[in-house]
């Protein structure tokens, strides 16, 4: 399982030119689904993102985590971390899981994340977004579960 984790000053999910999703003073986790994930991939992804030390304290040192700042997640799908581009011009995508298998592993991941005590936004699966943000920073960290 691969995780982009942006810190953001405020992101928001539109589908159809609807909003779903808006946050402010966050994070915007794009996770992907490969191909033999497990759910403790997704349980250790989500302790990961709720402890990861991503704020800012006065001194400007890099101090605190999302629960800390009582800040706040959106969630947007992402097989596309799992493209590979080694060959030719067109990324290949059979690393990432299923779209079934995928959506039960994503709803894992966010009811982790919830139970970690974060507010916990997503966008839609298997939908085309927009997703907008102003990053922080910019601060952005990619992440992988253990397995990969």
């Amino acid at each position: 399982m691969k995780a982009v984790v942006q810190r953001v000053l405020k992101a928001s999910v539109e589908i159809d030119g609807a909003p779903i999703a808006a946050i402010d003073n966050g994070l915007v986790v794009l996770i992907g689904i490969g191909k033999g994930d497990q759910e403790s991939d997704a349980r250790y992804l989500a302790k990961k993102i709720s402890e990861l030390r991503m704020f800012e304290d006065k001194k400007g040192h890099i101090h605190y985590s999302i629960r800390e700042i009582g800040g706040e997640i959106i969630v947007v799908s992402q097989f596309t971390l799992y493209g590979d581009c080694k060959k030719g011009r067109r990324p290949s995508f059979t690393s990432a899981e299923s779209p079934q298998r995928a959506k039960a592993l994503y709803r894992y991941f966010i009811t982790s994340l919830i139970k970690t005590g974060v507010p916990v936004q997503e966008g839609g699966f298997q939908e085309m977004m927009k997703v907008a943000l102003i990053n922080d920073g910019p601060f952005t960290l990619l992440l992988e579960s253990p397995a990969h």
